[in-house]
């Protein structure tokens, strides 16, 4: 590659390039070089201390033997088959990065790092990996903005089509700048609550995945401040509302055959397919502490609200933490499944590289799913949720946290390094917000997300 050459670039003029990762707190940050330095960059790495293993969402640290203080240095290198020029802030383009030692190595508490090795370690298996993240995001007008840019937020019915006569221009700017970048585009409409949004996008490989949700996220900041809007992808912000979701679709493979279809187990999954999904759905309680990581994520992780917080499989029950969507019968590569306890606080790294962990631990123990449950666990007797095995998935970051610490499982396959980073961060926000009011925790988080 010849720099940021016309080719590179698209013809667009990018003059500067953001090379992000996204820390344990799950906040992306970043650095920038001039385009005429990406090649230096892509050799030689951009320095950033390791002490952001445990930055909190507030920006103060953890701490820790190995973490803490001034000393140390990691290299960002970017990864140029994902270099972006950005279509909503020309001038700009963006590339993931993977953090590695000074003397060259990959670090061991890089995230992005661990979901490619997992995804390897899937395809050693003969398994490849489809994923996809649903992002949603809620909006509210910045009182700063013009009064021309008034409207935005799309007051209205939930999932109302009327709601598209203030936000139809904002979400059309959105579709077309991801379709400028080739993100392809699933879906896009609004959500349930007033000023909240969707958008879905094509399955891809699990690291592919994941950059594809960090630079979603960049570009629908980038349109909402054009249009006068305040975003938030934060678990919730307002202390009554339903919350964003950051749910996971995935699909297992083999040989060019969906594992969820054609097969003779619960409705056509093959015995891997449903054994993937198993050791999901057996990790899930110590999954929620990496995919549903803040103390706001517990207050949209509650009973009755689509957020899936019952530890139980079901086709297309969308109170079931793992919802099976088999789509139409003939359409095999449509069958999938969706995490839907997670959020965007989540470093979605973490959370591919999390759940193919999951996964994996199923295939090789040869699990089978329990019965499925087809109704609303909340409004069932417990006597008989318990006897069905349905359980309530942790409640609070501190319960997440005890079965994180217990998974031997998810520390073999993060490691000592990174896993310890992860814990550390989580226990220091646990921590940080103890005793606040919903309110507060809510209004504390909001905007760091």
């Amino acid at each position: 590659m010849q720099g940021m050459s016309e080719s590179a670039d698209g013809g667009r003029g990018v003059r500067v390039v953001a090379l992000s990762w996204v820390d344990n707190a799950g906040i992306s940050r970043v650095k920038a070089v001039p385009a005429h330095r990406i090649e230096h960059a892509d050799r030689w790495g951009v320095g950033m201390a390791p002490v952001f293993d445990t930055f909190l969402v507030d920006d103060s640290r953890a701490g820790g033997p190995g973490f803490d203080g001034p000393v140390g240095d990691l290299r960002l290198r970017p990864d140029l088959t994902r270099l972006t020029p950005l279509a909503a802030q020309p001038g700009w383009a963006w590339a993931p990065a993977d953090r590695y030692a000074q003397d060259g190595t990959p670090y061991e508490g890089c995230q992005r790092s661990f979901a490619r090795r997992m995804s390897r370690e899937a395809e050693a298996r003969g398994i490849e990996l489809r994923m996809g993240f649903e992002t949603e995001w809620t909006v509210e007008e910045d009182p700063r903005a013009a009064p021309a840019l008034s409207g935005r937020s799309g007051p209205g019915p939930a999932y109302g089509l009327a709601r598209l006569a203030g936000s139809g221009p904002y979400l059309l700017d959105i579709a077309d700048v991801l379709a400028d970048q080739r993100i392809d585009l699933l879906q896009i409409h609004p959500e349930y609550e007033t000023g909240q949004y969707e958008v879905s996008t094509a399955p891809e490989s699990p690291v592919d995945a994941a950059d594809t949700a960090v630079l979603v996220r960049h570009c629908v900041r980038a349109l909402s401040v054009r249009h006068g809007l305040l975003p938030s992808f934060a678990p919730l912000t307002t202390p009554t509302g339903a919350g964003n979701g950051g749910h996971l679709h995935l699909s297992p493979w083999r040989s060019g055959s969906n594992l969820l279809h054609g097969g003779t187990g619960p409705y056509g999954m093959t015995r891997d397919g449903e054994a993937f999904l198993a050791g999901i759905l057996e990790h899930l309680p110590a999954l929620t502490a990496i995919g549903c990581p803040s103390p706001a994520s517990y207050l949209r992780l509650i009973p009755s609200q689509w957020a899936g917080a019952y530890q139980c499989w079901g086709r297309e029950n969308r109170e079931a933490a793992l919802r099976l969507v088999t789509g139409p019968h003939a359409a095999s590569d449509s069958a999938n499944a969706e995490v839907k306890c997670f959020d965007q606080a989540a470093n979605p790294y973490l959370v591919v590289g999390a759940v193919i962990a999951a996964g994996l631990a199923g295939v090789d123990e040869g699990l089978r799913l329990p019965t499925e449950y087809t109704a609303d666990p909340a409004a069932a007797p417990p006597a008989m949720l318990e006897r069905l095995r349905v359980r309530r998935l942790p409640d609070t970051l501190t319960a997440s946290i005890g079965h994180l610490e217990k998974s031997a499982l998810l520390r073999r396959a993060m490691g000592d390094r990174l896993l310890d980073a992860v814990l550390a961060v989580r226990r220091a926000e646990d921590k940080l917000f103890a005793g606040r009011t919903a309110a507060e925790i809510v209004e504390a988080t909001r905007r760091r997300f």
